[in-house]
């Protein structure tokens, strides 16, 4: 969420950024009521020194006629400040939820553009494998090999499901201990987080209100399932204070998540590129404001370690003004190349959300010589498993139809170095 104040302050800033973001948001809504509500704060302030002013008149009162007349006058200014504080929590209300839904404001280094097709490629990394038969899709190598059922998945649990069996339940298994482990080794605290939250956390990590749609949650109570394990860390110092001397605190973790996936409908139906329910390891930073900039660049670097070390072809992508999440004030994308549908597939959205989260969760940083302000927080995926597996399956392929088994990706699966059909 952004300050009211800067909004105040800098509303022609504001109005650049919605214009870059190419979105409509109620921002001058907001402009409105936080002039009433400033107006409303006035009056009630001076109906309330008023009071106090004539409380002590009426100390001094010594005629019983003079004191009632004064008590009787107080009465009425006592109900007009009762009357404006129901009016203020209104406008408080209405005003909160038109800050919710103004999104981030765009970094001044992020590219110009209306959507992904405006998208910058900034570099390509890893050499592409050229084939010297016809590669397959990830789904027809799964479902030759008996690794990954979608039939089964579907009777289960509907479309957009699927089954990993034997070797492939194995191989995911090792790239979650892959990417934990190496996300460790450089210094993230590894922690297991609670995949279903309260709607304040939801609200706190900027899922809401802007995306109510696309999440599932109990109809009944307060139950949400987390889209990205973004949602618990953003919340995991929600309402404390921070000492700048432990800064960057840096964190790692396992989580299902879960999406609805109807803003994405037509798109990706086959495969397991777009699915309701996946696993991801997610890395996670909260940082001074000084430091949140070389953190970004921190944690891209870490998620390319991982492709790096796979053997997998990639790109980084720097997403333009119009494609950037609500809450990002810049993104980079991790895509890896997938040679079976022969096309770049996202497997990583690493993003710098300065202190939008941060006021949401009122998540602060205090030093010696800093008094307290909102900490700067920077999520990414480090990495999910069903794509950077999709993207395995059809880089590794061979012509007899086995896969063959990543160096790095060996002893975690009894030194196995390929599945054969």
């Amino acid at each position: 969420m952004l300050a009211m104040q800067f909004i105040r302050e800098h509303p022609d800033a504001v109005r650049r950024s919605l214009a870059l973001r190419h979105v409509e948001a109620p921002l001058e809504e907001a402009l409105s009521l936080d002039e009433d509500r400033r107006r409303l704060l006035r009056e009630v302030e001076a109906l309330k020194a008023d009071r106090n002013e004539a409380g002590r008149a009426i100390g001094k009162a010594r005629d019983g006629a003079t004191r009632e007349q004064l008590i009787a006058a107080q009465r009425e200014v006592a109900g007009r400040i009762d009357a404006l504080d129901v009016e203020l929590r209104e406008v408080d209300r209405r005003l909160c939820d038109a800050l919710s839904a103004i999104p981030n404001v765009v970094d001044s280094l992020v590219p110009e553009g209306a959507g992904e097709e405006d998208n910058v490629v900034m570099r390509e990394e890893g050499e592409r494998r050229v084939f010297d038969f016809e590669p397959k899709p990830h789904w027809d190598i799964g479902e030759a090999l008996g690794i990954i059922e979608f039939e089964a998945a579907a009777a289960i649990a509907g479309t957009r499901m699927y089954v990993l069996k034997g070797k492939g339940a194995q191989l995911q298994r090792a790239l979650v201990g892959y990417f934990l482990d190496t996300h460790a080794s450089n210094g993230y605290t590894e922690v297991y987080l609670p995949a279903i939250v309260r709607e304040k956390s939801m609200w706190a990590s900027g899922q809401l209100p802007k995306f109510r749609d696309n999440l599932y949650h109990d109809a009944e109570e307060d139950y949400w399932l987390i889209p990205t394990a973004e949602v618990p860390l953003t919340n995991l110092h929600r309402d404390t204070v921070l000492d700048e001397g432990d800064l960057p605190l840096r964190y790692v973790a396992h989580t299902p998540c879960f999406r609805r996936e109807k803003m994405s409908a037509g798109r990706d139906v086959r495969g397991i590129k777009r699915v309701h329910q996946f696993e991801k390891v997610e890395i996670y930073q909260f940082t001074t404001p000084e430091q949140s900039t070389a953190a970004h660049q921190e944690m891209l670097a870490a998620a390319e370690l991982l492709l790096q070390e796979l053997g997998l072809a990639y790109r980084v992508v720097q997403l333009s003004s119009g494609d950037l999440g609500f809450s990002a004030t810049a993104s980079y994308d991790l895509e890896v190349w997938s040679p079976g549908v022969r096309e770049w597939v996202e497997v990583s959205s690493i993003s710098n959300c300065a202190a939008f989260q941060a006021r949401r969760a009122n998540v602060r940083v205090r030093g010696l010589k800093r008094k307290p302000e909102f900490v700067h927080t920077l999520n990414g995926s480090g990495l999910p498993t069903g794509r950077v597996l999709a993207a395995i399956l059809e880089t590794y392929q061979r012509s007899d139809g086995g896969v063959a088994v990543p160096e790095v990706l060996q002893h975690r699966m009894g030194r196995l170095m390929q599945v054969t059909p």
